[in-house]
């Protein structure tokens, strides 16, 4: 439902509740509005029930303000439809063709709701493997890149982090587009993002539009050598839960992908570097007896240009091994970092190409700037 329709309908909705509040006390005269309910009640009885038509009509309005300002407003709205169908079938004859707005109303507020409770989830798993992160002390010195392949140490003097705290916690907001099959349409999305450094983690959510009106919601999560990725429809109707030996690997794999947003973190230990050539290296990511590895691209100038991998894909049996591309298009510098700011995500399988995502870095903070979790998208 467009994001004009929805407060407006709630809003209308509210104002048409007005009536059952005028005519209940009689402070005017409704055309074709007798209000009488289905049981006679007592003068006292019909005005308690006005009472509640203003209510309802309170409910309505202040759901619909609440939705235009970006608050939560879903509750409140389900409320308002409850009491509301419940002042129409008391007042049938009267007010049986407000159940219209009731229907087109309900299922909205409903898919509003499940959707909040499935970011404020991940929030809550979020805020476990983050909040406790106590920001560094560590700075980074040229003397720490030593022992790396030339084009690593190439590449972490130019993106800046010399002289800068040791990355321990991130946060990122992307903006793109998905394509969920080969072949299939692209789908606008947001996404935002918390890492852990010291003890690797992540979890990304996020929402991708498949229809005007229709939501499909998503959360990545690695944390403690293990990952799961949840996919719902409105964050109501399961469509993948994955979990297991390949999702395990497959999340850590994106983990060690995704360094290229937080660079000091190649020099954690458990992250061991090899040298290919003049331009590239392999990373080799060990944790929590799992090992997964990358080979890093670099151009001349040190800047990340493509990574690589044999990377697990699909969910359980169905998993197979295939390679893995993230080629970076532009950089841009974040907090005095210089770290790729587009790129696509693609899939080299035998049937051809599959192109799944394409992604657009908005925001990217570091330790203390790292906002409060919450969801946001």
């Amino acid at each position: 439902m467009g994001k004009l329709l929805l407060p407006g309908l709630l809003l209308i909705h509210g104002l048409i509740h007005l009536i059952g509040f005028v005519a209940g006390y009689k402070l005017a005269v409704i055309k074709g509005f007798s209000f009488q309910p289905i049981v006679s009640l007592s003068a006292t009885g019909i005005r308690m029930l006005a009472l509640l038509w203003l209510v309802s009509a309170v409910l309505f309005i202040t759901a619909a303000i609440l939705y235009i300002t970006g608050k939560p407003y879903s509750i409140l709205a389900m409320c308002a439809i409850i009491l509301s169908q419940l002042l129409i079938i008391i007042f049938w004859k009267d007010a049986k063709t407000g159940t219209v707005a009731s229907v087109l109303l309900i299922l909205p507020v409903l898919f509003a709701y499940t959707n909040t409770h499935f970011f404020q989830s991940a929030a809550s798993e979020t805020k476990v493997l983050i909040v406790n992160n106590n920001n560094t002390t560590t700075i980074v010195t040229d003397d720490m890149l030593q022992h790396l392949p030339p084009i690593v140490q190439l590449w972490l003097r130019n993106s800046g982090i010399v002289g800068k705290p040791m990355t321990e916690k991130a946060y990122l907001v992307q903006r793109g587009s998905m394509c969920i099959k080969p072949g299939g349409k692209w789908m606008p999305a947001v996404a935002e993002q918390y890492f852990n450094i010291s003890r690797p983690a992540f979890v990304w959510t996020v929402k991708v539009g498949m229809l005007p009106g229709v939501e499909m919601t998503g959360r990545d999560r690695f944390a403690y050598g293990k990952g799961n990725m949840l996919i719902k429809l409105e964050g109501l109707f399961t469509v993948a839960d994955g979990k297991g030996d390949a999702i395990d690997k497959g999340t850590m794999h994106r983990y060690l992908g995704e360094m290229c947003w937080f660079p000091s973190a190649a020099l954690q230990p458990y992250i061991t570097w090899k040298g290919i050539d003049s331009l590239s290296a392999e990373a080799t990511m060990t944790y929590n007896g799992i090992m997964v590895a990358a080979i890093f691209h670099f151009d001349d100038k040190g800047r990340l240009v493509n990574t690589t991998a044999k990377r697990y894909m699909g969910m359980g049996k169905e998993a197979s091994l295939e390679e893995w591309h993230i080629p970076c298009y532009s950089w841009k510098l974040f907090n005095g970092v210089l770290v790729p700011d587009s790129g696509t995500a693609t899939w080299k399988l035998k049937a051809g190409d599959y192109e799944y995502y394409r992604w657009k870095l908005t925001d990217l903070q570091y330790n203390e700037n790292v906002p409060q979790v919450k969801p946001r998208i």
